[in-house]
This record gives C-alpha cells, sequence and structure tokens, in this order.
C-alpha cells in the first residue's frame, strides 16, 4: 500500500504538471488580450476624442462655420484646416481652402490669406471662385501698404495682383474695384518715385533725378505726380545745361496742364535764360511722349 501510496501520489503529480502550466498559459493570453483590447480602445478613444478621423468632411465644414459666424475664427481656421488635411481633393476641402483665406482675412493676418488664396488659385484655375481668391491676395497686399517714405514691395505686389485679376477675370463683380484699386496703388508708386526723385534733386545729384522723374512720366502717366514730374524734369535739365530737353519738358508741360502752376514756374524758369519751351525732335522725351495725353 504504502508503494502504491508512492506510484499513486507520483500519477497525481504527473498530472497536475500539465494542468498548473494551462491555467499559466490562458492567464498570459487573457492578460496580453486585454491588454491589447486597452491600447485599441485607448487609440480609437484618442480618435473620438480628436473628432477628426471619424467625422464626415461635411461635418467638420459646417462646425468650421459655426465657429467662424460665432467669431471664433482662430477655431475655425484650424478647422479648415483639419478638413483639407483629412479630406484632401474633396469638394469639401475645396470650399475649407477658400474659407481659410477669407477668415485669415477677418482676422487681419495677411499673410496667411495670401498663402491661402494663392493655393486655391494655383489648385483650382477654373473654379468660380478663383476670382475671389485673386480678389482676397490683392486686398491682403493693399491693406499692407506702407508709409511712402518705406520700402514700397508690398505695393507693387498689390499692383500685379489687380492687374492679374482685371486680365484674367474681366467681367467678376470684382474687377471694377480692382480697376479703381490699381489706380490708387499706381499713385502710390509714382510718389514713391517722386520722393526719391526730389531728394536726389536736392543733393545735386540731377541724373539720377530725372531717371526718377522719367519713370513717373513714362509709367504712370495717369497719377497726379505727373504734373510735378514734369517740371522737376525742366529743372533737372536745365540746372545741367541741357536746354533742349528742359524746353521739351515744359512743352509737354504746358500743352498738358496750361493753368498749372507748376508750368509757369517751369516757363518762368526757362525766361531766366533767354528760352522758351519747344518741342526738339530727336530727343527722348520727345519719343515718350509723342502719344502722351493725361487721362
Amino acid at each position: 500500500m504504502r508503494n502504491a501510496d508512492v506510484v499513486d501520489a507520483g500519477s497525481t503529480k504527473t498530472m497536475e504538471r500539465p494542468s498548473a502550466l494551462g491555467r499559466a498559459h490562458r492567464i498570459a493570453s487573457l492578460a496580453l488580450a486585454t491588454t491589447l483590447a486597452a491600447f485599441l480602445a485607448g487609440c480609437a478613444s484618442k480618435d473620438d476624442d480628436l473628432g477628426l478621423d471619424r467625422t464626415p468632411a461635411d461635418q467638420l465644414y459646417n462646425e468650421a462655420l459655426v465657429l467662424q459666424q460665432a467669431g471664433k475664427r482662430a477655431d475655425a481656421v484650424k478647422k479648415f484646416g483639419d478638413l483639407d488635411r483629412l479630406h484632401p481633393y474633396s469638394e469639401w476641402a475645396k470650399k475649407s481652402v477658400l474659407m481659410q483665406a477669407y477668415t485669415e482675412f477677418e482676422r487681419a493676418n495677411y499673410t496667411e490669406c495670401i498663402t491661402a488664396a494663392r493655393r486655391f488659385v494655383t489648385l483650382y484655375p477654373g473654379s468660380p471662385d478663383a476670382a475671389y481668391a485673386q480678389y482676397l491676395m490683392a486686398e491682403s497686399y493693399f491693406k499692407q501698404i506702407p508709409d511712402i517714405s518705406r520700402d514700397q514691395e508690398r505695393t507693387g505686389k498689390a499692383m500685379a495682383a489687380y492687374a492679374e485679376l482685371v486680365q484674367k477675370y474681366p467681367s467678376s463683380p470684382y474687377a471694377d474695384d480692382a480697376r479703381k484699386k490699381l489706380l490708387t496703388v499706381k499713385d502710390q508708386l509714382a510718389g514713391k518715385e517722386m520722393d526719391v526723385g526730389r531728394f536726389y534733386l536736392r543733393k545735386g545729384q540731377h541724373l539720377a533725378a530725372i531717371n526718377r522723374f522719367k519713370v513717373v512720366t513714362t509709367e504712370y502717366q495717369t497719377t497726379r505726380h505727373v504734373e510735378e514730374a514734369l517740371a522737376r524734369l525742366v529743372e533737372a535739365y536745365y540746372a545741367l545745361g541741357v536746354v533742349n530737353e528742359a524746353q521739351t519738358a515744359a512743352a509737354v508741360l504746358g500743352h498738358n496742364f496750361p493753368d498749372s502752376q507748376w508750368y509757369k514756374d517751369s516757363y518762368a524758369l526757362l525766361r531766366t535764360g533767354g528760352y522758351e519751351p519747344s518741342e526738339t525732335s530727336g530727343s527722348w522725351i520727345s519719343k515718350s511722349f509723342k502719344n502722351f495725353r493725361v487721362f
């Protein structure tokens, strides 16, 4: 019996070992499965918390609009950006790019507006809204036009953007305003040339001054600065002793602005040397002003 007891006891131990290992394996498998499930649930929860990956494009767009109309423009811009990133090349993404530009313009974030508007025009040049995107771009540059004493790079970009709008979309609702703004922008650029030209004139650097005044009389003939530019040319040429050019500039000035004080002053300057205003064939200014007209 004692041996049997030993055998039985040994048999019992032999049968118990696989059972214990099985339970341990099942416990480990269960733990692994629980951990994996928790990880996946955490990822899904994170996506749900963001409200992005599982949110339809139209819902995202409407949510962004609600934010924009509630005055939460920074949040709206982010939401429009999320839509564009998560649903690229969709119709809703197309709308979101334009709304990004518009919302940034409302926030006076003109650099960001220009970036979004340019992207829209590049991606969707045939869209009916492309003219508006181009207009937002031009208006953003226009809003940043600095004082006449500072660099006018943005003024030049505003002119280029408005000119492109008029050229590409002449019948758009924004074309008329663009044409008006073009006149204002050109006047600003002409004013800058005059400011620099007068500086050179005061310093006695007459050739440098002449180059600036010539730009005004040839490139910005529709601006209010043309009258003074012609008179300054008379002054600068006369100071250099180039009387023929001074006479020609005075003649053009008198033809277009006969009652101008600038013309009277130019005429008086020439008379001090015994000269009269007259056109001189062959000079640069005669050629430049052959068809000159002030509009």
